[in-house]
């Protein structure tokens, strides 16, 4: 699992196979592109992300 940390200060989490790269774009803002259950990939603003690893509990 990742945990993507938004600028509002909230977070989601997503499965590690739907990810598709985190990069910085021209602006120097950090972007996440992930695919939809649809397949479809789209691309959102985060400001930092956690690799999460099976079988630990995070608090």
């Amino acid at each position: 699992m990742i945990k993507y940390f938004y600028p509002d200060g909230s977070h989601c989490y997503r499965a590690l196979h739907t990810t598709h790269a985190v990069f910085r774009d021209d602006a120097g803002k950090l972007i996440a592109r992930a695919q939809k259950a649809s397949g479809e990939l789209y691309e959102f603003e985060i400001v930092g992300f956690e690799l999460l690893e099976a079988g630990v509990r995070y608090s």
